[in-house]
């Protein structure tokens, strides 16, 4: 996502000739306003590729799950024993 970002903010720059980013001509610079987008797309491949965005989704999955048990588990006054002492 920062990648996407870092590229739309130069893409501003280079639209709006903000800084030294928007004397740029398109046809010197054109590598440097689609690298960011390039990395995003090889970021979003690598992290699919190595199972990274399922396993980042399944610990979100649990995390909700223990907070609702926990929240299940503390409306029906049940204490661990553990805490308790």
């Amino acid at each position: 996502m920062w990648f996407v970002l870092i590229g739309v903010a130069l893409l501003v720059m280079w639209l709006g000739g903000i800084g030294p980013v928007g004397e740029w001509t398109w046809s010197s610079h054109w590598w440097a306003l689609c690298l960011p987008f390039g990395l995003a797309a090889v970021w979003w491949w690598w992290s699919d590729t190595t199972g990274r965005t399922q396993r980042l989704a399944m610990d979100k999955v649990a995390a909700k799950r223990e907070a609702r048990r926990q929240k299940a588990v503390d409306a029906m006054g049940v204490q661990n024993p553990r805490k308790r002492r």
